[in-house]
């Protein structure tokens, strides 16, 4: 990364200061990792939960809401989720003085709470596909340092989880759930590498693991989504078999997709700039601001300020208007810039008299002065040019961060290395121990290659990616 300014000379301390004057949560609990949800950033945080709503609905999930707790029996059943998790869970083992018969933990993950009412809810075929998902809180103990929305204790969460007649029908499933992970990308102005884990960094339980990975301006990757594929394993665990056509006994096959508050964390580190976050258009709480230029009462600017407004709401925008009298419209226009507002609309006396808008984009700080009959027009073909152009920024970013490496020696910066892998796990652990990084595996829709194995030598046809991560 060579770009200039505070978030390339200092992301950690750019990051923390942007969060905190965009008002998007509040460390200040005295809980380490477990941050206050302020109205700004939880009405962020739901319009990404509303639009991920929409397209999972689509696929025909149905949301549910599973109890907190897990029991430790329960827990215990899949030996690799425990040895995944087992050093993160929080305990329950007492209620009030009494010692609980069977310790409780707070769910890191559902699988584990979920499987045994699968067993009960899956019968026969005819119950097959289930397909249900639930936005919950999960909770890990963390030991490193926390850092809001990508590393926290308690972690705002998004888990689909579903059930099938066969591998093939779960592959599908696989497929759609990296689908509805591209339309929320483009929402989120986000491109992002799809890669197909290594052995020993899937997800506990699981046959294979995708994980979808953001490129931070760090040079470091942060995993955004992790879409699973587990074949029988846990079925086989938790008993969860269904009665087929012939009236055979068979184990289901399962797949999940989770996601995280991390979007935001990621949202903010690719998008935002030293003035402020910046914001996509569709997913941000205020979309459009009017600010008024004015030194004193003036009705008459008042009053064309809130048509605007107005008329802004009947196109379904989330508008507001920043009418403070205390306050100058310099302040506002900072204001603005550091809550991520897309689009500001200026309007002084020169606007009421020529009856104009004055737009101005948040991502580039362009203005634009225009009729305010074509105030509709303008404002849906901005949003549709700053999210375009947004996603492409990120995209150019990410490509151009992405290198070819066929000796150990080149990898010194802080970039996304593309090198030749044989696939094996000694020479996979040679990588990471040699270069201090993280193997995170191969694109899963494939890609041709022809090289050598950067460890040993051997020909291979196989890129891996390697990176240090967030």
């Amino acid at each position: 990364m060579t770009e200039e300014g505070k978030k390339y000379e200092n992301f950690s301390e750019w990051y923390n200061e942007v969060i905190e004057k965009a008002d998007l949560t509040d460390k200040r609990y005295p809980v380490k990792g477990m941050n206050i949800w302020t109205p700004y950033g939880w009405k962020l945080m739901s319009l990404i939960d509303a639009e991920t709503r929409r397209l999972i609905d689509e696929n025909d999930h149905q949301e549910v809401k599973f109890p907190l707790l897990i029991p430790e029996d329960e827990f215990q059943k899949e030996a690799d989720h425990i040895k995944g998790f087992g050093d993160e869970v929080y305990w329950v083992s007492h209620a009030g003085s009494t010692e609980l018969d069977i310790p409780l933990l707070l769910r890191p993950t559902s699988e584990t709470a979920m499987y045994p009412i699968f067993d009960l809810w899956v019968r026969s075929h005819a119950d097959l596909p289930l397909k249900i998902y639930q936005m919950v809180n999960v909770f890990r103990y963390e030991t490193k340092q926390t850092r809001a929305f990508m590393r926290m204790r308690e972690i705002h969460f998004f888990e689909a989880h579903t059930c099938h007649a066969t591998e093939e029908e779960a592959e599908k499933q696989i497929h759609d759930d990296l689908e509805i992970m591209d339309e929320l990308a483009k929402k989120l102005c986000m491109p992002y590498l799809k890669l197909r884990r290594t052995e020993w960094d899937k997800f506990p339980g699981a046959h294979y693991t995708v994980g979808g990975d953001a490129l931070l301006p760090t040079g470091r990757l942060l995993q955004i989504a992790g879409i699973h594929q587990y074949l029988n394993n846990f079925a086989e665990a938790y008993d969860i078999t269904y009665e087929d056509i012939d009236g055979e006994h068979k184990y289901v096959h399962q797949t999940t997709y989770g996601m995280s508050e991390r979007l935001i964390g990621a949202v903010v580190a690719i998008h935002g700039d030293d003035r402020g976050v910046v914001l996509p258009p569709a997913l941000a709480p205020v979309q459009v601001r009017v600010i008024p230029i004015l030194y004193g009462d003036d009705p008459a600017l008042m009053e064309y300020c809130r048509s605007i407004v107005q008329r802004a709401k009947e196109l379904g925008l989330r508008v507001d208007i920043d009418d403070r009298p205390d306050m100058r419209p310099g302040s506002k226009f900072f204001e603005s810039e550091e809550k991520g507002v897309p689009i500001r609309v200026d309007v002084g006396s020169h606007e009421l008299e020529d009856q104009e808008i004055t737009l101005v984009r948040r991502d580039t700080g362009e203005k634009i002065t225009v009729p305010l009959d074509e105030l509709e027009e303008e404002i849906t073909s901005l949003m549709d040019t700053m999210e375009r152009e947004m996603y492409a920024r990120a995209e150019r970013s990410l490509e151009e961060n992405i290198v070819d490496a066929e000796d150990i020696s080149d990898i010194t910066e802080e970039k996304v290395y593309r090198i030749g892998w044989c696939g094996t796990l000694r020479c996979g652990e040679g990588i990471e121990e040699s270069t201090e990084r993280n193997l995170l595996g191969t694109l899963y829709h494939g890609e041709e290659y022809s090289g050598k194995c950067i460890w040993c030598d051997e020909e291979t046809d196989t890129a891996a990616y390697l990176c240090k991560t967030h």
